[in-house]
């Protein structure tokens, strides 16, 4: 069950977490020595990219990132498969004949997921400076965020009858 307390916990493990992850790289960032000239071709600069420019041994560096990654990722992933787990057989073993509105509840969130997750897998790596990858880099920085808000507000009755009027206005503007 949601409390406010387990509420609470799980704000403040996801900011220490995030504070960690985040002191742990860049103090580690801060011990690697640089040449002179450096350019990051991304539209933000982030360690893997750093480690690519760095003439200091890096190794050490590329294992804690590696990590890091699967524990937090793999962390992440593992409570929201546990999450939608618990929620699919609660729905399933209630009386309620109709459980669509309990599982529509829950596609805006894999929705968002789905996304991000996408786009994670687009992201491009420290290693390509196309236009490309520099467009995919905005795809994941930019469109997640965007639908969130999107993707939710879509459950609200006035908002689907916003996008029901403005979809048959078209419609009926291309006829």
């Amino acid at each position: 069950m949601m409390n406010p307390q387990f509420s609470v916990h799980m704000t403040m493990d996801s900011l220490l977490s995030g504070l960690v992850y985040a002191g742990v790289h860049t103090g580690n960032t801060f011990k690697l020595s640089f040449h002179q000239l450096n350019f990051v071709h991304q539209f933000f600069c982030d360690v893997p990219s750093l480690l690519r420019l760095s003439c200091s041994f890096t190794t050490i560096n590329m294992v804690l990132i590696l990590v890091s990654a699967v524990v937090l990722c793999g962390g992440c992933f593992i409570f929201i498969a546990m999450s939608y787990i618990h929620i699919y057989s609660t729905v399933l073993k209630s009386p309620n004949k109709a459980p669509g509105k309990a599982f529509s509840t829950c596609i805006p969130h894999i929705l968002v997921v789905s996304v991000f997750l996408r786009s994670e897998y687009l992201r491009p790596s420290a290693t390509s400076d196309t236009l490309q990858d520099l467009i995919l880099s905005a795809f994941y920085t930019m469109v997640p965020p965007f639908l969130n808000p999107l993707i939710y507000s879509l459950r609200n009755k006035q908002m689907k009858e916003a996008v029901r009027r403005v979809m048959g206005r078209q419609l009926l503007s291309e006829k």
